[in-house]
């Protein structure tokens, strides 16, 4: 039986994020990048170059142009929304990266423009395809540490956020929170399960910036567990472990150069993995999307997980302005997995 061809992608965004989306399919023998959207000519000719891509000057020429199987979509989260159902209506598979949107409202309309166009829709989430979270979950699963009490996540790293779209609350929604905290949010629901309220309350700002550079986070979590989520533009925390899951019988520690885990308090360390790779993290999150084009239960993060990230980010803001403990609401969405379309 002969293979499949590989899914055609066009990239809609040609900065960093996208070139190193560009760098994972370069590696991906199921998927070829076709297509490089961006307003800075130069930037396209840059990422679309290994590739051998043709460049078009805006997302939308892009679209109209044809020949794609699947779109990602790499601008900044003002515009994710309109990207993303512009691709779906125009029957292509999308992966939007986080956030998908500034707000439930905007969330809802892309995922029910996945489920009228019949295409998968999945959210940037590349911590939920690092081999040693992957390896943390399973170890959980397991039960031989017991139930799980605690998920503790930090991302904190000194970065200059002067002049950046990321702290310009009208192109991404927010600070630190919506930015670092997307991803905190996912990993928290897949270790913890859903999120049921949260309370948030920002440190003061070292930055000279319009929004939040620090924040912590406290949810509690539908099965019971507590998640304690540290994020920070300005703080420094890169010698500990990004995630920490505390259980009743021992403790999984996962960092940047690889995991570990124990049981009990005294328990020798059993490590785990070989350490953070950005570009193989997002190399199988593509993949994903293009196993799940041909069997959509294979897809790992689906729409209700990205309208999910989008309804706590968005409680956690009140809960910043109101300094209290609120709850995670939105309103019923069908948000199932549509059928497979035929990809020609």
């Amino acid at each position: 039986m002969s293979r499949p061809a590989p899914l055609r992608f066009g990239l809609v965004g040609a900065g960093r994020i996208g070139e190193t989306y560009a760098a994972a399919l370069a590696g991906l023998p199921t998927a070829r990048l076709v297509a490089v959207a961006d307003r800075d000519p130069e930037r396209a000719a840059i990422v679309a170059g290994p590739a051998r891509a043709t460049t078009h000057p805006s997302g939308e020429s892009m679209l109209a142009a044809g020949g794609l199987d699947a779109v990602i979509v790499c601008t900044p989260p003002d515009s994710h929304a309109r990207f993303s159902i512009a691709a779906a209506e125009a029957g292509y598979h999308v992966l939007c990266e986080k956030p998908v949107a500034r707000g439930v409202p905007e969330a809802r309309a892309v995922i029910d423009a996945a489920a009228r166009a019949g295409v998968r829709f999945t959210m940037g989430a590349k911590y939920r395809f690092v081999p040693e979270v992957s390896e943390a979950a399973r170890i959980l699963a397991s039960g031989h540490l017991g139930r799980l009490v605690m998920v503790e996540n930090t991302f904190a790293a000194p970065t200059d956020m002067r002049g950046r779209w990321n702290a310009d609350p009208g192109v991404s929604g927010g600070g630190v929170l919506i930015d670092n905290g997307t991803h905190s949010v996912d990993l928290l629901r897949a270790l913890a399960g859903d999120v049921t309220e949260v309370l948030a309350v920002p440190a003061p700002r070292v930055q000279d910036l319009p929004v939040e550079d620090t924040v912590r986070v406290l949810a509690r979590c539908a099965d019971g567990a507590l998640g304690v989520l540290f994020l920070s533009w300005s703080l420094d925390a890169r010698d500990r472990a990004y995630l920490v899951l505390h259980a009743e019988a021992g403790q999984v520690q996962v960092g940047w150069r690889g995991g570990r885990y124990r049981c009990g308090a005294n328990g020798d360390w059993v490590h785990f993995g070989g350490g953070y790779d950005k570009v193989a993290a997002i190399r199988a999150q593509v993949a994903n999307l293009v196993d799940a084009v041909r069997d959509p239960n294979r897809l790992l993060v689906g729409p209700e997980d990205a309208l999910a990230s989008v309804a706590v980010i968005e409680a956690a803001y009140r809960a910043m302005r109101t300094d209290a403990w609120t709850p995670v609401t939105m309103e019923q969405a069908d948000v199932r997995i549509p059928p497979v379309r035929a990809v020609g």
